[in-house]
């Protein structure tokens, strides 16, 4: 089973794709797609959907993993935020992808087993997840990583 992971964000939007194999889970490739600060909001979702467009064509993932937006202080941010899930949900939907949300919590608690974890722990159990040397940047990649992780997981 082929998974892609979203982070979303509107300026940043992080995305990992993982291969799943009973208990092995392996790294296609991760990264983010970023929009220009001071774009018109319209064209930033157009070049979110564009891109992951492409990255869902190029990897042909079986399914999507999504975070939820459980809590933000600013609204103005969760507003932003709210937007890119769409567009990515919208993506996934039309590529015909089943999608799993899972919210902050719901991550930190199925890769380290402490629903307070801090970002670093969450980051670190991607990287041993994928038996890698170095945890994978930008964040918002391993964000998504882990996002997906956590679905691998909750699907076995």
């Amino acid at each position: 089973m082929r998974i892609i992971g979203i982070d979303p964000g509107t300026g940043i939007l992080g995305f990992g794709v993982i291969d799943v194999n009973g208990v092995k889970v392996t790294l296609v490739t991760a990264g983010v797609i970023t929009t220009p600060p001071h774009t018109p909001l319209d064209e930033r979702l157009e070049e979110i959907f564009d891109g992951l467009t492409d990255i869902i064509s190029e990897t042909k993932p079986d399914q999507m993993s999504i975070e939820k937006l459980f809590f933000a202080r600013n609204v103005t941010t969760a507003i932003g935020v709210s937007h890119a899930r769409g567009v990515a949900m919208l993506t996934g939907r039309k590529a015909k992808l089943p999608i799993s949300e899972y919210t902050p919590l719901q991550i930190k608690q199925t890769l380290t087993g402490y629903g307070k974890a801090d970002k670093r722990q969450v980051q670190e159990m991607v990287r041993l997840q994928l038996n890698l040397k170095e945890i994978p940047k930008p964040d918002d990649a391993a964000d998504a990583l882990a996002t997906a992780i956590t679905h691998a997981m909750m699907s076995r």
